[in-house]
């Protein structure tokens, strides 16, 4: 979920690249040529369910907002085909923040992109807290390295994110304590913690900007209950211990009930202990909420879990969240 507070620091292509426009000889393979020899290449970045922490990084009068994503096994897929057969060209099928990502890409490199065709697939609906539009930008980039057979760069696609959007962290396939405003990795948190899910996407959008005075306002309010739910959490990703994680996130979403509240979250809490599951988790400034579990519900669970949504008024989703 977006950081609503933060500062953009604004791209700028680097001065010790070589510039290969049009007209210019590419390098061999592995420095910036192009290599399309196997027909379509592929980018692919995954979502999140929102954060398992959405709050101050630190307790103080001028918070500074860091989140935990929650990464799952959604993804956004983006596909460059090379055009050997004449012809006009098709539409491109990247969106606008997208597309701007593919130039700045392009400019920072010094690179000209040959002629061939884009396509997209994403498995992340728009809007309630799956990080779909970060995703499609890193899926595009990805895509763009394997594209001229250039190693992956984290601080590129930092540098383009941070011209575009505040971000999630979903550049890294890790969990990270992350400052989406300021485009800065706080502490790496691993991949040894992972939970199985079961989720609503509750109706209605959040306009982050009109928000974000009153979840200033709360995180100088509520600083102290916010950096001990921090310190746990991080507790619990350094011990590797799953449950710790889930009760803190619990915890950040109560909190997070108290300025942007979810209808299903009491209902959740209230039952957790009858399905047994760990936790609850929320998008803090989207639309989702959930049961985290450290262990795969039973089929009978699953079926009395969706019953249960449903008695909500809505369908429920099981996913896996996280890397463990």
């Amino acid at each position: 979920m977006r950081d609503p507070a933060g500062s953009r620091r604004p791209y700028r292509p680097r001065a010790d690249v070589p510039s290969y426009g049009p007209g210019r000889t590419l390098p061999g393979p592995g420095t910036g040529a192009p290599d399309l020899s196997d027909g379509t290449v592929s980018g692919v970045c995954h979502g999140t369910l929102g954060e398992l922490y959405q709050g101050p990084l630190r307790a103080g009068a001028d918070p500074e907002i860091a989140v935990v994503s929650f990464p799952v096994d959604r993804h956004s897929w983006v596909y460059f085909t090379p055009r050997t057969a004449a012809g006009a060209p098709r539409p491109s099928a990247l969106g606008e923040k997208s597309a701007t990502a593919a130039r700045l890409f392009l400019d920072h490199y010094g690179l000209s992109l040959p002629p061939g065709d884009w396509h997209t697939h994403s498995e992340l609906p728009v809007g309630v807290g799956m990080a779909s539009s970060t995703a499609d930008i890193v899926a595009t980039l990805r895509c763009l390295f394997r594209v001229f057979s250039l190693p992956y760069d984290a601080d590129v696609v930092l540098g383009v994110l941070a011209d575009i959007e505040r971000a999630d962290s979903v550049f890294l396939d890790e969990f990270a304590l992350y400052l989406s405003g300021r485009h800065r990795v706080v502490r790496r948190l691993g991949q040894d913690v992972g939970f199985h899910t079961a989720f609503v996407t509750e109706p209605g959008t959040v306009d982050t900007a009109a928000v974000t005075p009153l979840l200033l306002d709360h995180y100088r309010r509520r600083g102290d209950e916010y950096q001990r739910c921090l310190t746990d959490l991080v507790k619990g990703f350094d011990s590797g211990d799953p449950a710790a994680v889930a009760r803190a996130a619990t915890a950040s979403a109560a909190l997070s009930q108290e300025v942007l509240p979810k209808a299903t979250f009491p209902s959740l809490r209230a039952q957790r202990e009858r399905f047994g599951a760990d936790g609850v988790f929320v998008a803090h400034t989207g639309c989702l909420a959930g049961y985290l579990f450290t262990s795969r519900p039973r089929a009978e669970v699953k079926s009395e879990l969706s019953a249960f949504f449903r008695s909500l008024g809505h369908q429920c989703t099981f996913a896996q969240g996280g890397y463990g």
